[in-house]
Parts: structure tokens; C-alpha cells; sequence
């Protein structure tokens, strides 16, 4: 089933609020996906210091230097032998396994600031319940996903990857649809004809976010059968699974609430 969330903020008066809200909208669906969570961040100088590199990695050994937020280590130098989960510049993923709300205490959520995060809580279908398998997959510079649903395809695209060098971490199919947006978008693609691209190769149901540090991005298969709304005001755009989720964000009631299209593509950019 799973439950995604996300949010992109126009107004910047509300970054200190960034992760108090995400916080919020995580714990909204938190039944949608109680194996495990993961959020992604963009712009706290705390966890990904301006001008620096941030890797996110788990499994890193224990006397690591770094920020350590339960399963995820963030560090700011070359990173030790583990698996890397996301890097880049103003940007930090933390994900693990077990309840989404208690996870979001773990990571210290309610205290993160920025400008953009995205959220997900898994209920796991196609691979194990592990942090390696927990959303989102950031796979190039900045670079995340989200996805409800499940791609038919998967193995096929994955075999089709790695002939021409794509490494994989996972056995998760929603890793696939993030190396897919990523080899796209190193050869010159932008994020709206990346995921034009992906509508056009991969079979499933899905709806997926999909962020970079300056773009927020929504699309929805071709029988749009998993739930997605979006709401947009002059302050913040946002998107979740279920409208109850928007319903913690401040001035909802002025919001213009819609389900995106099946597969259309909607991008906003900073």
C-alpha cells in the first residue's frame, strides 16, 4: 500500500518549519506503511552543511565521524566502506526499519528546517523489510524518489541497466525506477522527459515524487489507481496519498486540491 508525502516550499518564512511539518504529514499515513519510513532533506545546514557534500550511508562501522540518526549515518568527508543512500549538496536522506512516527523522533524530524523534504512509510511487496529496501532511493546527486505501487518490469529494465554499467543496492523494482530517472538525467535529460521516458518503458501501477534539489515532480501511471492529491497555495506546493495529510498544513482551507492526471507530468521548481 504505502503512503508518500511531500513538500515544497514557496514561502521562506516557513523553512523552520520543514520538518514540524513533514513530521505532521509522515505520521498521517503511517498505516499505510508501518515496515519502515524514510525522509529526504533539502536545505538544513545542520545535516548538510552549505558548500559540503553530505553522504547519507547505512551500515557504516560504528567509530564512523558523523552525524548518527538511528540506521543512517551523514557524513561530510570521504565515506568509509558502506552502502550510500544518498549525497549531494544541502541535501541528507535518513531512513531504517520499524513504526514511521517513532523514526521520525529518531531522526530528530520536528527540528529540521529547509526548504523541500519528501516522506515515505512502506509496506513492503516485491523485497525484505530492511533499511537498504525502505524509501526514498537517491541514486545520482541530489537526486530522490518515492514510490506507491509496483513495476510489473522491473527485472527486464534492471538486466537492461546494469548492460550498460547501472549498479544496483537492492532487489527493491522502486530502485529500478530511480536508476532509470538518474541514467536519463546524466545524459542530458531534464526531470519532465525523464519521467515522460519512464511513463513510456515500465509497466505497474505507481505513483511516484521525485525530487532534486530545486525541482519537485509528480506522476501517476496510465490507470492512475493509486491514490495521489496535490495542493497548492502561494506558500508551498504539496503532495501525499491522502487528503488528511495535507490537512496538517498551515492554510489548507485556501489551498487549490487536485488528483493529478494519469500520466501527466507536474514539475515545480524553486
Amino acid at each position: 500500500m504505502c503512503g508518500i508525502v511531500g513538500l515544497h516550499l514557496r514561502e521562506p518564512s516557513l523553512e523552520p518549519r520543514l520538518g514540524e511539518l513533514l513530521a505532521a504529514m509522515l505520521g498521517q499515513v503511517a498505516e499505510r506503511g508501518p515496515d519502515s519510513a524514510g525522509v529526504a532533506l533539502y536545505g538544513d545546514p545542520r545535516l548538510s552543511p552549505p558548500g559540503v557534500v553530505t553522504t547519507s550511508l547505512l551500515g557504516a562501522p560504528p567509530d564512523t565521524p558523523g552525524t548518527v540518526l538511528g540506521d543512517t549515518t551523514l557524513v561530510h568527508a570521504d565515506p568509509p566502506d558502506a552502502t550510500v543512500i544518498g549525497s549531494g549538496e544541502g541535501f541528507a536522506v535518513l531512513k531504517g526499519v520499524g513504526n514511521p512516527v517513532e523514526l521520525a523522533e529518531t531522526f530528530g524530524l520536528a527540528h529540521v528546517t529547509g526548504h523541500q523534504a519528501l516522506g515515505h512509510t512502506r509496506m513492503a511487496t516485491e523485497s525484505a523489510v530492511t533499511p537498504e529496501g525502505a524509501h526514498p532511493f537517491s541514486v545520482g546527486p541530489g537526486q530522490c524518489l518515492v514510490h506507491n505501487g509496483s513495476f510489473a518490469n522491473h527485472a527486464t529494465i534492471r538486466r537492461e541497466l546494469r548492460a550498460q554499467g547501472v549498479e544496483f543496492d537492492s532487489e527493491n523494482d522502486s530502485e529500478v525506477g530511480a536508476r532509470f530517472i538518474a541514467h536519463h538525467l546524466a545524459q542530458g535529460a531534464d526531470l519532465e522527459k525523464a519521467l515522460k521516458l519512464l511513463c513510456e518503458r515500465f509497466d505497474g501501477f505507481y505513483t511516484l515524487l521525485v525530487t532534486t534539489y530545486d525541482s519537485f515532480a509528480v506522476v501517476r501511471d496510465a490507470i492512475a489507481c493509486k491514490p495521489a492529491l496535490i495542493a497548492e497555495t502561494d506558500d508551498w506546493v504539496a503532495m501525499a496519498s491522502e487528503y488528511r495529510a495535507l490537512d496538517v498544513l498551515p492554510g489548507v482551507e485556501h489551498a487549490r486540491i487536485f488528483e493529478p492526471e494519469p500520466e501527466e507530468v507536474y514539475v515545480w521548481r524553486r
